[in-house]
C-alpha cells in the first residue's frame, strides 16, 4: 500500500456518514429543460461545524447560518450548486453546495449551506 492510499484509508476511517448527491442536468421535454438527477448515493462522508450556530435578521426572518464543511472522497464529482442530503446520527438534513470542492489526494472539502431553514 502506497503512503498516499494510508493517509486516503486513515481519512476515510473518520467518515460517520452517508450523503446522497442532485444535481441539475439538461432534459429535454421538460419546461425549463433541467431536471434534479441523483448523482451519488450512500457515499461515506463526514459533516464538520466550524462555528456555533448564529441568526442573521433579514427582511423575512430570522435566518438560521452557520459555517459547514463536507469531507469525502476525492472520486465523487460534486458541483457548485449541488443538493447534499447527509444523513448524521440518523438525522437528514439537505444543504446546498455553496461552491466548488477543494480537492486533495486524500479528500475533498465542500462548504455547505442549509437549505431553506429559518428560525
Amino acid at each position: 500500500m502506497s503512503f498516499f492510499n494510508m493517509i486516503k484509508s486513515h481519512v476515510e476511517s473518520l467518515y460517520d456518514s452517508t450523503c446522497t448527491i442532485t444535481q441539475y442536468q439538461p432534459t429535454v421535454g421538460v419546461v425549463n429543460n433541467t431536471s434534479s438527477v441523483v448523482t451519488a448515493e450512500n457515499i461515506p462522508c463526514r459533516v464538520m461545524y466550524k462555528s456555533i450556530p448564529y441568526t442573521v435578521e433579514s427582511s423575512m426572518g430570522s435566518v438560521v447560518t452557520r459555517i459547514i464543511k463536507l469531507y469525502l472522497s476525492p472520486e465523487i464529482e460534486v458541483k457548485a450548486g449541488s443538493t447534499v442530503r447527509v444523513t448524521q446520527n440518523g438525522i437528514e438534513t439537505e444543504y446546498s453546495c455553496a461552491g466548488e470542492p477543494a480537492v486533495y489526494i486524500s479528500h475533498q472539502e465542500i462548504e455547505l449551506k442549509l437549505k431553506d431553514r429559518w428560525a
